[in-house]
């Protein structure tokens, strides 16, 4: 399993460089449309950016990727509350089972009546 997973690392990276030797040129991003930038500008601000453009695929890929990520770990709290609610309910259960083996506490008043109705037949 281990070569099969650097395998597929291995073509992922070959994938991800051919990408950006084939988009090695450069793109202009404007950071905020042209007439909300026109009202918001002030001196010393830069609106647009200049980057290669596989920088900005990969920056979309990654976004997306944490995105998601987030998105998961938000959408599945409900599951580990539930889970980590359990465990603490295992754990109160298993030290009361365990204190009841250990301490065996006056007999059981029900069963000893039963006990001396079967013993006087």
């Amino acid at each position: 399993m281990r070569y099969i997973r650097y395998a597929i690392l291995a073509a992922i990276a070959v994938i991800m460089i051919t990408v950006a030797l084939a988009n090695r040129a450069p793109v202009t991003l404007n950071l905020m449309p042209e007439g909300l930038a026109s009202l918001l500008r002030y001196p010393g601000a830069a609106n647009t950016l200049t980057l290669p453009l596989f920088v900005v695929i990969l920056f979309g890929i990654v976004a997306g990727v944490l995105l998601g990520f987030v998105w998961e770990w938000l959408r599945e709290h409900k599951h580990r509350a539930e889970v980590s609610r359990q465990k603490r309910e295992n754990v109160r259960l298993a030290r009361e089972v365990a204190k009841m083996k250990s301490d065996p506490g006056p007999g059981d008043d029900v069963l000893a009546m039963l006990e001396d109705n079967r013993a006087a037949r």
